[in-house]
């Protein structure tokens, strides 16, 4: 075969190109020190590797949050601790008022700094953290609480029986007596608030001074309304109730109903308490009471009647639910027949169970019929594993206590702006036949670990020197202090998690970082001694093919 120059041109550049690229694979992994660069460098090791990279960005992730979640229970630890040392110190405060052998005037000096450390309690609840509320469930973009005005009264049938707004605000303590104008009541003796003899008289400066002769305003509504323009406050009562009227003469004396106004705290963070709601829609659903129990794991959850014709509460109930606000239905779900004839349970997959009562006596339940189970969700979590989260914020009213308004009532008003009262709220941790009054001296109010409400009435008997208020708030105090310990011991459980977490996080990622090294990354002497090899050929070539491309027909002639 005879060989052309065009031939000898061709295989001397397919061999420089060959050399030369080889050479630039070699050079390319002496840089970036990996044996695999690219798909076609060894497509089934590449896949290995996208795999581990895959894995590491996802424990990376964990590793942000595990401290994004230390910084939200590091500041929740910080300020409960704080908050425990006020608390610490309130109580030895209260101990000093609540002896005999202090007067007037050094419990006048031990209420200012009772009032501060009030304050300084609203301020701890209302904990950031990067511009969040700490203590606020899932509304961080707003404190947890405000500072409110609320009430105390040494007559147990008198705050059970009454409803009330405060309005205004005072720096301090406002304290309210009523009497009986024409003197015709005995001291002691009861009396209505609508009886136009009924008059009350108050006093902001813990009792030295009285402002006397003060009538109460009817409503018009059946209420009456106690302005105390002196003081800036003011008492509506939503309707009428008895008092036991005082002495006249005497304002020291305790025979009748006396009233504080004095300062709390208002819960205006989420919550979530049980049980969940549930909205009721389609044809004759007044005939039904329906309730929701159970988890349902933080998301609305829809049911519907599936019956081609109207069926008992004792028959076979054929239903679907969804998960995802009706897009998506889970079908072919029946109950059993059982012999209860005005009731009915459904079962849905996350744990809860919609319970259905008869109403007006209808037991039936009509094809189409749909609830809506809406639990209420406050908590905020985050992902530390692929399969473990922390809650990393807190629910302020479930540490703090305070006043709440349920948000129910917010939502029955149909957008109309409510005034916070006693028919709307109630102090936090107490029992459902409890008056949203506070109740003292006399009365028999529960015990209570509401930290807010007992700092209020702290900062309220200190002010108006009543040293038999201030015993009576020792042991709820007590309580209040446990039940914050509680919170800090819940907090620091949490963050132990994180640093376990972070622990087996970290032994995940260098074990995945192993392996992936174990596959992508070159054996360094090895690739220098073969980047040499090819450096060498590749010079070779360059030699041998100058010689001979030197070669041409002008040497000949």
């Amino acid at each position: 075969m005879r060989v052309t120059q065009q031939m000898l041109f061709n295989r001397y550049v397919n061999n420089l190109n060959s050399s030369l690229t080889s050479l630039m694979d070699l050079n390319t992994k002496a840089q970036t020190q990996k044996r695999i660069n690219k798909p076609s460098d060894d497509p089934t090791g590449m896949t290995r590797i996208l795999d581990h990279r895959d894995t590491i960005r996802s424990l990376e992730q964990f590793k942000e949050n595990i401290a994004t979640a230390k910084g939200w229970l590091g500041s929740a630890d910080e300020a409960l601790m704080q908050a425990s040392t006020l608390v610490s110190r309130a109580k030895v405060l209260a101990e000093q008022a609540a002896t005999g052998t202090l007067d007037s005037d050094n419990r006048e000096q031990i209420s200012y700094e009772m009032r501060s450390i009030f304050e300084q309690m609203i301020g701890l609840a209302n904990t950031e953290f990067e511009g969040n509320s700490v203590f606020a469930g899932q509304k961080m973009d707003g404190n947890a609480y405000e500072q409110i005005m609320w009430l105390t009264t040494n007559d147990d049938d008198f705050g059970g029986a009454v409803d009330f707004t405060v309005g205004g605000s005072s720096g301090s303590t406002v304290l309210v007596q009523f009497y009986d104008e024409s003197g015709a009541t005995a001291v002691g003796g009861d009396m209505d608030l609508s009886d136009g003899n009924l008059r009350a008289r108050y006093s902001s400066d813990g009792g030295d001074s009285w402002t006397d002769d003060v009538s109460l305003v009817p409503t018009g509504g059946g209420g009456y309304v106690l302005n105390m323009t002196d003081a800036g406050t003011s008492i509506n009562f939503h309707n009428d109730a008895t008092v036991k009227v005082n002495d006249p003469a005497d304002e020291t004396a305790a025979d009748g109903t006396w009233l504080w106004v004095r300062p709390s705290a208002r819960y205006i963070g989420d919550d979530k308490d049980t049980p969940p709601g549930v909205d009721a829609f389609g044809p004759n659903v007044d005939n039904v009471i329906a309730t929701a129990s159970g988890s349902f794991l933080n998301q609305n959850v829809t049911i519907r009647i599936d019956n081609d014709s109207p069926v008992a509460m004792d028959e076979a109930i054929e239903y679907s639910y969804s998960l995802d606000g009706g897009i998506n239905w889970v079908t072919g779900n029946k109950t059993q027949p059982d012999a209860t004839a005005s009731s009915a349970t459904l079962s849905v997959a996350n744990g809860g169970m919609l319970n259905l009562a008869s109403n007006n006596g209808n037991n039936q339940l009509q094809s189409g019929m749909m609830f809506t189970v809406r639990p209420r969700s406050a908590d905020i979590k985050l992902d530390i594993s692929s399969s473990e989260q922390v809650t990393i914020n807190d629910v302020g009213k479930d540490i703090f206590g305070g006043v709440y308004m349920d948000p129910d009532k917010v939502l029955s008003a149909g957008g109309s702006i409510i005034s916070l009262g006693s028919d709307n709220a109630s102090r936090v941790f107490m029992s459902n036949g409890a008056p949203a009054m506070a109740i003292s001296i006399q009365g028999q109010d529960e015990k209570t670990q509401n930290l807010f409400e007992v700092l209020g009435n702290l900062v309220a008997f200190t002010e108006t020197n009543n040293q038999t208020g201030i015993q009576q708030c020792l042991a709820n105090l007590k309580d209040a202090e446990e039940h914050l310990m509680n919170s800090v011991a819940d907090v620091g459980g949490r963050e132990n998690r994180l640093t376990v977490g972070e622990s087996i996080v970290d032994g995940l990622k260098l074990n995945e970082e192993t392996l992936l090294s174990s596959i992508e990354d070159a054996d360094v002497s090895e690739l220098m001694t073969d980047l040499a090899q090819q450096q060498i050929v590749y010079e070779a070539v360059l030699r041998s093919t100058s010689t001979i491309m030197q070669l041409n027909l002008s040497k000949f002639i």
